[in-house]
This record gives structure tokens, C-alpha cells and sequence, in this order.
């Protein structure tokens, strides 16, 4: 066999090999997303994909005691959104442990328990602060799904040199393709602004315009149509949070006994909050001998 007559098949040798290497260093290829699925899921950035959730960790929406204005406000927004009305994005804001993400994560789930003849269910979403800025990819691959999805981001905030926060601005109002209509952004935060104060007042302090030097940061919260404030509660609405719980769970505790011992809890741990109240509540069944289910 002659030289000229193996030459084809040596290129052709040669570009199979190259087409080999260059197959197995290429990225993973995209899994589309099937929100059939599961009701929830969690972006994973890495790897452009959702990642379906078996069982949320949630309590009942009956369990979440004084937070009812803000409550029937972020239910009826839901709801709305779930039956293809105009709804808003949603920033939930304010005191440590009051049940900001509870309150989500249980209206997602009485938004479908109540809507159980819709076509689809609501879906929830969950994106982790780190991975705001693939926020834009999340909604690519949300776009054109049939389902609703309420995208969720807990405890989000921006430091002063994180750039990350115009990736969210953009999908929420301001980019060409913007938010889809399938799509609404619910977001829980300890500040109303996203931004620490002290960022803010420097920036102030030290701008020949200060209003137009925060502008662009403080604008970001404009982006949420409903603010929802959360406060610190008061020791009758921490002791009902107790006793709701007690109830639900059949604590079997003298009321007294019960009161006495849930504010000595609270003391010691120097808060009240749905937070603080949860926790004695574990601690208490745990004493008890007593599961918290159903």
C-alpha cells in the first residue's frame, strides 16, 4: 500500500482524535429542566441545573403566629401569580427570626394546597446568595416552561464592593428580556435596602451629589413592588407562637408551667422571635419524649 493511498485515512485518524479531546474537555452539556419533577427545587450554578427538593423543610402556614398582615398580603400576591395574574416581586425585610423563609416556603405550599384543581402547580425555586450573578441562566431555562415558578433567595444582601446585585437588577426589571411572565423573584433580607447603612451613609458623606451616587444600589428595592416589614415581637405574641405549637404538637404542659419555662427560654437566649420560640419548642419535645409531627 502506498503512501499517498494511507494519507486520508491517517487525517481522517487524526481528526477523529481531535474531535475526541475536544469532546471531553468541553463542558458538561445543560440538562433542561423538568419541574414535573418535584414542587421545589434548587438552582445548582455549577452546573446550570435544578435540582429537585423530595421534601421541603417547612411548617404550616396556622403555625406562624403574628405576622397576619404580612401574611394575607404575600398569600394574595401568590395567589394571583399562581392563577396568571399580575403579581409583584416580593422583598421580605426586617428582624431576625420572624419567619421570613417560613412564611414563603409555607404560602407556596397553601398557594397549591388551596389551588389543587389548577392545571400545574406552583413551583418554588430556591437560588443561594452566591449564585446571584447566574440568576440570568436560571431564567433562560425558565422562560418558555409552562409552569410558574416563584424564585426564592434567602437572607440576600450586597457587601460594598459586590457588583453581583446589577445581574438581579437586570432580570428583575431593567434588562431587555426581563423577567418572564412565568416568573416572580421573592427575596428575604435583615436590611430593607439590601445595602449596609454604613456603606451608604460613607457614600453620602463623601459625593459631590449624594443622591445620585447611591442611586443605582438603592434602586434595587424599588425593583420589589410589595416590601414587606417583619419586627421583633412582643412577649404576648412570642408566648402565642408557644402556645400555638404546644397545641399543634400535644405538648401535654400546665399552662403555667409552659409560660414560665418559654420566657425563662427567652431570656437566657436574651430575644423573642419565631425563631427563639421554635427552638424551646424542640427543646421542650425533646424532654418530653415527644416527635414533632404532623
Amino acid at each position: 500500500m502506498t503512501t499517498t493511498e494511507t494519507a486520508p485515512d491517517q487525517t481522517l485518524a487524526t481528526l477523529l482524535r481531535i474531535a475526541d479531546a475536544l469532546e471531553r474537555i468541553a463542558p458538561p452539556r445543560r440538562k433542561a429542566a423538568d419541574l414535573k419533577s418535584a414542587d421545589a427545587f434548587v438552582w445548582q450554578a455549577s452546573g446550570s441545573e435544578l435540582v429537585p427538593v423530595p421534601k421541603v423543610n417547612r411548617v404550616a402556614l396556622s403555625l406562624l403566629r403574628g405576622v397576619d398582615r404580612v401574611r394575607d398580603t404575600l398569600a394574595e400576591n401568590t395567589e394571583r401569580f399562581a392563577k396568571g395574574l399580575p403579581a409583584n416581586n416580593v422583598l421580605l425585610w426586617g428582624a431576625r427570626g420572624m419567619g421570613k423563609s417560613s412564611l414563603v416556603k409555607a404560602v407556596h405550599a397553601d398557594t397549591n394546597l388551596r389551588l389543587a384543581n389548577n392545571a400545574l402547580p406552583l413551583k418554588l425555586i430556591e437560588i443561594h446568595r452566591e449564585d446571584i450573578e447566574s440568576l440570568p441562566g436560571l431564567m433562560s431555562q425558565l422562560r418558555n416552561d409552562p409552569h410558574r415558578a416563584i424564585v426564592f433567595c434567602d437572607d440576600l444582601s450586597f457587601d460594598s464592593d459586590d457588583t453581583s446585585y446589577k445581574s438581579l437588577k437586570a432580570v428583575l426589571d431593567g434588562g431587555v428580556e426581563g423577567r418572564p411572565d412565568n416568573v416572580v423573584f421573592y427575596a428575604t433580607s435583615n436590611r430593607r435596602h439590601l445595602l449596609p447603612r454604613d456603606m451608604m451613609d460613607n457614600e453620602r458623606s463623601t459625593s459631590i451629589n449624594p443622591g445620585e451616587a447611591i442611586e443605582e444600589k438603592v434602586s434595587l428595592s424599588d425593583r420589589f413592588g410589595l416590601w414587606l416589614g417583619f419586627h421583633k415581637c412582643s412577649q404576648d405574641e412570642y408566648l402565642e407562637m408557644i402556645n400555638g405549637y404546644a397545641g399543634h404538637f400535644g405538648l401535654d404542659v400546665a399552662p403555667e408551667e409552659l409560660r414560665r419555662d418559654a420566657l425563662e427560654w427567652s431570656t437566657t437566649r436574651g430575644s423573642r422571635s419565631g425563631r427563639t420560640a421554635w427552638q424551646y419548642i424542640q427543646d421542650l419535645a425533646g424532654r418530653l419524649g415527644k416527635k414533632l409531627e404532623g
